[in-house]
This record gives C-alpha cells, structure tokens and sequence, in this order.
C-alpha cells in the first residue's frame, strides 16, 4: 500500500506550480475509508500564500467531510522531502499516528509515524 501511495504522489508532482522554487511535490493522503486525496504545491509571489502539497491533499479531504487520516505519502523532484514544521503541526491535529511516507523512488521508502518527525506537538 506505501509504494501505492508514493506512486500516486510522483504521478500528480507533475500539477504542482512551482514556477519559482522549481521544486515540485506531490502528495497523497490515504483516509481511514480507503479514499486517497491528492495534493502538490502551489507557490504564488506573495511567498507567505504558498501552500505545501500536504496540506492540500489534507484540505481536500476535509472538504470532502473526511477528517480520518491514516497516511500521507510525499514525492518531491529532488529525491527525499520531508514535510515542513507547518504541515507537521497541520497533520498533527487530525492523528498524530498517521504514517508519513517518503523515497527517492519507489525502491527506497521510509515509513514514520507523525509524532516521530513532531515530538511533542500539540493540540488543544
């Protein structure tokens, strides 16, 4: 089911808007309900405004009325990306046990749990 996820994620990097990092990432956030969600960066001049690929697969799904959040696979351009101290926090509010999927390609992955890469995150 992980290398399923992070060859979706590599599939839609191709939509991300990366016109000035040059760096595109795709993600796919799997729901407890089986639905896989698809996100990638959006940049935009205002730097502030860019949104991570994570969150964007996680808003979709929480448009949607899915809040179940089980795993999140991450594909970037450049071999293994991590999620940002944001998106970390962002995920955490929905399931710090969810499984945070990462490779450089489908051969290579690295599996953790959200509270591992955010120690001590918090929610109210």
């Amino acid at each position: 089911m992980y290398r399923e996820l992070y060859q979706q994620a590599k599939a839609v990097m191709k939509f991300a808007y990366a016109p000035y990092s040059k760096f595109p990432v795709g993600a796919v956030l799997l729901t407890a309900d089986g639905v896989m969600h698809t996100g990638v960066n959006v940049e935009n001049a205002s730097s502030g405004a860019t949104i991570c690929a994570e969150r964007v697969a996680c808003c979709k799904a929480i448009s949607e009325g899915n809040k179940d959040f089980e795993a999140i696979a991450i594909c970037s351009s450049e071999g293994l990306v991590w999620p940002c101290g944001i998106c970390r926090q962002f995920m955490y509010e929905f399931n710090p046990e969810m499984k945070v999927i990462i490779g450089d390609d489908e051969d290579h992955l690295e599996v953790y749990e959200l509270a591992e890469l955010l120690p001590k995150g918090f929610s109210l």
